[in-house]
C-alpha cells in the first residue's frame, strides 16, 4: 500500500480515536505517530522530532512561569485588580479577553499570546468565587489568539510564507495590513460568537466537571478573607511578576526565541523558590505537550507520504479548467482550513500555496489574490485541539476533544463563509 494511503487510514483511525476518547488523548496521539513510523510512513526520529519544536518549549515554561504566579500568591491580586476593572459578568469578561488578545496577538505570535492571557484568565477566574468558569473562557481566549494572527502581515507564519512565494515569483506582494481586511471582520465574528451563539452553546454543550489546571485553580481554592504575606513571599511573588514582565518584553522585542525566553523564566522562578521542581512536575500539562508534541508527527505524515499534495492537486484536477477564480480561491480555502485543523498552519501554507499559485498562473488569474486567500484560510483552525498551539494549550480548561468540533468547529464554519464571502470585496477576482 502508498504511504500517501496509509497515512489517511492512520489519521482517520486517530480522528475516530480522538472523538470517542475511548482511550486518552495524548495516547492516542503516541499511538498514532507510532503508528507512521511503523507502517514507514516516516521514519521515527521524524515522528517525535515535535518534542524538540521551540513551541514545545515555550508552553512548558509559560505554564512553569504561570503555576509560579499561583504558588506565590500574586496570582490572586492580579485577578482581583482584573475583576475591579471589568466586574465578574462572564460575558464582559469573555469581550474583555477578546479586545485584549486580538491586537496583541496582531504583533505578537499568537502562541506567546495565549501563553501570556492564559495565566491573567486564569488568576481573575480564581479570584472570582464561582462567577467566572475556565471552560466558558480558556477556548475563547485560544479563539481570540488565532483570529488576531490574521490582522497583519507578520502575524502569522502563512502570509509570510505567501509574500516570499509572491516575492521570489515576481509578483505583487502584500501590504502589512492587507490581510487584515480579513482579520477586523472575523475580530467582529469572533467577539458576536462568544458573547450569543457561541456562549450559549458552550453552557450547554460543556457539561464536565471543572478540574485544576495548569495555568489556573479552582475558584473554591482561592481564598476570600484577606491574606498576610511575610516579606520573603512578598519577595517571591514580586521576583514572579517580573519574569512575566520580562518575558512578554522579551516576545515583542524578539530578543531570544519564544522557547529559549520561557524556559528561562521558568528556571528563574524555580531557582528564586517561586515554585519548586517537584510542584513545577505535577503541575505541568502533559497532555498538552504530548499532544502538541505529537501533531508534528501527523503533519509529517501528511506532508512526506504526499497524502495531502494528493487531496490539493485531485481536488484541482476534478475541477478542471472551466474554474472561475472565486470557486478556485474558496476550494483551496476549504482544503487549507480541513488540513489547518490536522497539520501546523505553517505546514499546510507551504503545501496548498504553491498549488494555488501555480494553478492561478496555468488559469490567467491573479496570483496575490489566489495567495491572500490560502493565507488567510491556513490561519483559521478552530475545529480540533492540535489546530494551532493556542488551541492546545486551552486543553488545560478540562475540555474534551469533542467539545473542539462542537464549539470551535461552528465558528470555524462561520469564519470560513465569511472569508470566502469577502474574496469578491477584498480580493481582484
Amino acid at each position: 500500500m502508498e504511504p500517501a494511503a496509509i497515512a489517511l487510514i492512520i489519521i482517520g483511525i486517530m480522528m475516530v480515536l480522538f472523538i470517542s476518547e475511548y482511550i486518552p488523548l495524548a495516547t492516542t496521539s503516541i499511538l498514532a505517530c507510532l503508528a507512521m513510523a511503523v507502517f514507514g510512513v516516516i521514519p521515527f526520529t521524524t515522528a517525535f522530532a515535535g518534542f524538540g519544536n521551540d513551541i514545545v518549549f515555550l508552553m512548558a515554561g509559560m505554564i512553569t512561569v504561570g503555576n509560579a504566579l499561583f504558588e506565590t500568591g500574586a496570582a490572586p491580586l492580579m485577578g482581583k485588580k482584573i475583576i475591579g476593572l471589568v466586574g465578574t459578568n462572564e460575558k464582559v469578561f469573555i469581550a474583555a479577553l477578546i479586545l485584549v488578545a486580538i491586537p496583541i496577538s496582531a504583533f505578537l505570535s499568537n502562541t506567546a499570546t495565549a501563553a501570556i492571557m492564559l495565566p491573567l484568565a486564569a488568576s481573575s477566574i480564581g479570584a472570582s468565587g464561582g462567577k467566572l468558569t475556565k471552560k466558558n473562557t480558556y477556548m475563547i481566549v485560544g479563539m481570540a489568539a488565532v483570529t488576531g494572527g490574521g490582522l497583519t502581515l507578520v502575524s502569522s507564519p502563512p502570509q509570510l510564507i505567501a509574500q516570499r512565494i509572491l516575492i521570489d515569483g515576481g509578483h505583487e506582494p502584500m501590504g502589512f495590513f492587507d490581510i487584515g481586511m480579513f482579520g477586523l471582520p472575523l475580530f467582529a465574528l469572533l467577539l458576536v460568537y462568544a458573547l450569543t451563539v457561541g456562549y450559549k452553546l458552550q453552557k450547554k454543550a460543556f457539561n464536565f466537571e471543572e478540574v485544576t489546571d495548569v495555568i489556573g485553580t479552582n475558584c473554591s481554592e482561592v481564598e476570600t478573607t484577606p491574606v498576610k504575606y511575610s516579606k520573603a513571599q512578598i519577595i517571591r511573588m514580586v521576583i514572579a511578576v517580573s519574569v512575566l514582565i520580562f518575558c512578554v518584553t522579551a516576545f515583542i522585542r524578539e530578543w531570544w526565541s519564544p522557547g529559549v525566553v520561557a524556559m528561562a523564566g521558568a528556571a528563574v522562578c524555580i531557582a528564586t523558590k517561586c515554585i519548586n521542581q517537584k510542584t513545577a512536575y505535577q503541575k505541568m500539562d502533559w497532555t498538552t505537550l504530548i499532544i502538541f508534541g505529537c501533531s508534528f508527527g501527523f503533519a509529517a505524515g501528511l506532508e512526506q507520504s504526499g497524502a495531502g499534495l494528493m487531496i490539493a492537486q485531485g481536488t484541482i484536477t476534478f475541477l478542471g479548467n472551466a474554474v472561475t477564480p472565486w470557486l478556485l480561491c474558496a476550494v483551496l480555502a476549504l482544503i487549507a482550513v480541513v488540513l489547518t485543523n490536522f497539520m501546523s498552519s505553517t505546514a499546510t501554507a507551504a503545501l496548498i500555496l504553491p498549488i494555488g499559485v501555480f494553478s492561478a498562473i496555468e488559469l490567467g488569474y491573479d496570483v496575490r489574490s489566489v495567495a491572500m486567500a490560502v493565507a488567510i484560510a491556513a490561519s483559521i483552525g478552530y475545529a480540533t485541539p492540535m489546530a494551532t498551539p493556542p488551541m492546545t494549550m486551552t486543553l488545560a480548561g478540562g475540555y474534551r476533544f469533542k467539545d473542539y468540533i462542537k464549539v470551535g468547529g461552528l465558528y470555524n464554519v462561520l469564519a470560513y463563509l465569511l472569508v470566502i464571502l469577502l474574496f469578491p470585496l477584498v480580493l481582484n477576482l
